[in-house]
């Protein structure tokens, strides 16, 4: 074997064994030559067959680094379940954004930046992060108070401590009679009990809202105006400024959950038309990625204190350096840019699942990144997501989103971020082949 394949293969053992990872910098050509008693034109071709292996990557003044791990590929329909397409999550990820974010993480790096990263950080985040998010979530003629913007090391946790600051134990909340069902673990945690809400065409019903308040006082209402979590419904403006004036009327707060409206920029938050009855959650986690979350939330003057504390008690306030790396993406236009990129993913997406799904009682947003799939007889939703799942592909049936005794209908939430295209693609086309058939059929197989 040639000398430079040997010694390759030795830094690919390392790098496999875990004792070089992801991020870790080789020496240089000329130091590493010494250190393996290897000549330094040995030690450049060392380099470059580890560069053509795909287990490093050299970066123009800074050296020569290993490589993340390339992603695994993506299952063929025919393989088993447990490697599946998985059309029920909703993370979406475009080419550019890595390369994007890369590009901004240089200055945090710097040892100075770095040492004041590493310091702790309260729930009132630090005045460039407050900045830099009300000019996220500002609209046309709108933009919070950058006094009132909160921060949580995720979406999750700031609807918690929202849910918290508004309701103690054995509270009531009233929710869409479908919702994103982290909502649902929450409540249960915390003890608070959720009211189903009727939703129409247009979203939460007002007078679903007043009734169940003549009933028992509601202490809160959760609810998701902009691309709602499954049926993707967009409240309109008429329906928010009834809401709005709902609110103030009842003496009620409202939890809304803005997590998609990044998609969607064309309709005023609630919290722009009753923000002192308002608690604006939201959260970078689908705008760039799950693994780079950070929660926030614009809260009324008079709820300041209690949400704050509920963060704190909760242990839910954000790291630091997740807040500096947030608020440079920000300031910088990547998340901008990645924004962009990912609205007209979705509309590409949309238009994919139109052409596969479109005889079928499909109902979405062109801007949404799933859609709910009222399924045809004899189908019904559970027998469906087994049948799916016999093919490797794993959907969402409406029971997980039903609140309370609401009976579920029969349909499901596909989403559309995750697979690449063409996977999603296939998977599409099987399950319009599924729904055309019927369970008896699959049984006669």
């Amino acid at each position: 074997m040639d000398d430079f394949r040997r010694v390759a293969d030795e830094v690919a053992a390392d790098i496999a064994a875990g004792r070089l990872r992801p991020g870790d910098r080789l020496p240089p050509q000329r130091e590493f030559a010494r250190q393996r008693a290897i000549a330094n034109s040995t030690a450049a071709r060392v380099y470059k067959e580890l560069v053509l292996r795909g287990l490093t990557v050299g970066e123009v003044g800074r050296g020569t680094f290993v490589r993340a791990a390339a992603p695994r590929p993506q299952p063929a329909l025919a393989e088993p379940a447990d490697s599946r397409v998985d059309l029920e999550l909703t993370y979406a990820f475009v080419p550019e954004q890595a390369s994007l974010l890369a590009e901004s993480m240089g200055a945090l790096l710097r040892p100075d930046v770095l040492e004041s990263s590493m310091r702790p950080v309260g729930a009132a985040g630090t005045l460039p992060a407050r900045s830099s998010v009300a000019d996220l979530l500002a609209r046309e003629d709108w933009r919070p108070e950058q006094e009132r913007v909160l921060f949580a090391g995720n979406g999750r946790q700031a609807i918690a401590a929202a849910m918290t600051a508004l309701a103690s134990p054995g509270a009531r909340i009233g929710v869409e009679e479908l919702t994103y069902p982290v909502v649902k673990a929450i409540a249960s945690r915390l003890g608070v009990t959720l009211v189903p809400l009727a939703v129409d065409a247009a979203g939460l019903v007002p007078e679903a809202v007043e009734a169940a308040t003549r009933k028992t006082p509601l202490d809160a209402v959760y609810l998701q105006p902009t691309l709602h979590n499954p049926l993707s419904l967009t409240m309109p403006v008429e329906r928010r400024v009834e809401l709005a004036g709902l609110l103030r009327r009842l003496d009620l707060y409202a939890i809304e959950d803005a997590i998609w409206s990044f998609l969607r920029h064309d309709l005023p938050p609630l919290a722009a038309l009753a923000p002192e009855r308002t608690v604006l959650v939201d959260s970078l986690s689908k705008r760039l990625a799950p693994g780079l979350t950070l929660g926030f939330a614009v809260v009324p003057e008079a709820l300041g204190a209690n949400v704050s504390t509920a963060l704190r008690s909760g242990g839910w306030t954000p790291m630091r350096f997740a807040l500096d790396a947030a608020t440079r993406w920000l300031s910088d236009g990547v998340v901008g840019k990645v924004t962009r990129a990912k609205q007209a993913e979705a509309a590409a997406r949309q238009e994919l699942a139109a052409r596969h799904l479109g005889e079928f009682a499909v109902h979405s947003d062109p801007h949404s990144f799933y859609c709910w799939w009222e399924l045809p007889p004899p189908w019904r939703a559970d027998t469906f997501v087994a049948a799916a799942a016999r093919q490797g592909i794993a959907v969402t049936p409406a029971a997980a989103f039903a609140v309370g005794h609401y009976r579920a209908p029969n349909a499901i939430r596909l989403g559309l971020a995750s697979p690449p295209t063409d996977t999603l693609a296939r998977a599409l086309a099987t399950l319009a082949g599924l729904a055309r058939s019927t369970p008896d059929d699959l049984l006669s197989e």
